[in-house]
């Protein structure tokens, strides 16, 4: 398929790309996908908007803007309580099938939490299916979108190094205020504005991380770095310092910008996209600059 095609309803991701010169700087959110799939089927009377509780709801708007700026923005189009972006490929939660499954395993936190690569249970607890999967759904959620979106992850990171000699990238996400009992490992946890996670400095320049953190410090905001969330899969994958890709996760604190419960904008979103716009615009500049 070509870029262009990955622009419909039905394709895994939505790649916006940038206008004009791009920049060594790119942008992917791979958990504000809000079309769930027909093949899903959920438990019968699960509510949507308690699923919809798992999503990074409007993390995808908050950085629309990125594209303009010459930032590439790539953003799943698949829900991460159908299929998480955000898990090891081998994260397979075994209790969840009907099957042993036929490939390697790697038992996690988040597999025993319920949350591996397709999660079993929901923030909170509540069970998302009241059947076993097959070994055949999995695979095929792996094939269709999970393959390609991180196909796709590569491509925009070889990209900006041919074009500026490296690449630079922030995994956007946000969190709920509070941790829920089965988010993290660490139930009941009142989060802070930001928190910057880099795997303990080994997926990006250390000065990146530094940079990121001061801005949104000058900004007023309260930011933590690598606790509760150091960055998982994708910035694991996608940051390879040592050959000149360098990748952050950036968590966002929902109740800076929409109503947690009822899913909608708040009187902070404008104030708080403006303020990422600012951000992006610095580091922009600043892997320009860097050497």
């Amino acid at each position: 398929m070509t870029e262009a095609d990955r622009k419909t309803a039905e394709s895994p991701y939505f790649l916006h790309l940038p206008e004009g010169a791009g920049s060594p700087l790119f942008l992917d959110s791979p958990h504000s996908a809000t079309r769930y799939p027909a093949d899903f089927r959920p438990a019968a009377g699960l509510p949507l908007n308690l699923l919809r509780q798992a999503e990074d709801t409007f993390v995808d708007e908050l950085y629309a803007d990125a594209p303009a700026k010459g930032i590439a923005l790539l953003c799943a189009n698949f829900p991460r309580s159908y299929l998480d972006a955000n898990r090891g490929i081998e994260e397979i939660d075994q209790a969840l099938l009907d099957a042993p499954w036929p490939g390697p395993q790697q038992e996690t936190s988040k597999t025993r939490l319920g949350k591996g690569l397709v999660w079993r249970v929901l923030d909170t607890g509540e069970p998302i299916y009241d059947r076993k999967l097959s070994v055949a759904e999995v695979q095929a959620r792996i094939e269709r979108c999970y393959l390609p979106y991180y196909a796709q992850l590569q491509k925009l990171a070889e990209r900006a190094q041919a074009a500026h000699g490296s690449a630079w990238h922030i995994n956007c996400h946000s969190m709920p205020s509070e941790a829920a009992q089965y988010a993290t490992e660490h139930p009941g946890l009142q989060h802070p504005d930001f928190v910057v996670g880099d795997r303990d400095g080994t997926t990006c320049d250390t000065r990146f991380t530094d940079r990121v953190e001061g801005v949104l410090k000058e900004m007023g905001y309260d930011v933590w770095r690598n606790h509760p969330y150091k960055g998982v899969e994708i910035v694991r994958v996608v940051g390879q310092p040592q050959a000149g890709r360098h990748s952050l996760q950036l968590e966002i604190n929902r109740k800076l910008y929409m109503d947690e419960a009822g899913l909608a904008h708040n009187a902070g979103f404008s104030r708080l996209k403006a303020n990422l716009n600012a951000l992006l615009d610095d580091l922009d500049r600043f892997v320009r600059s860097v050497r």
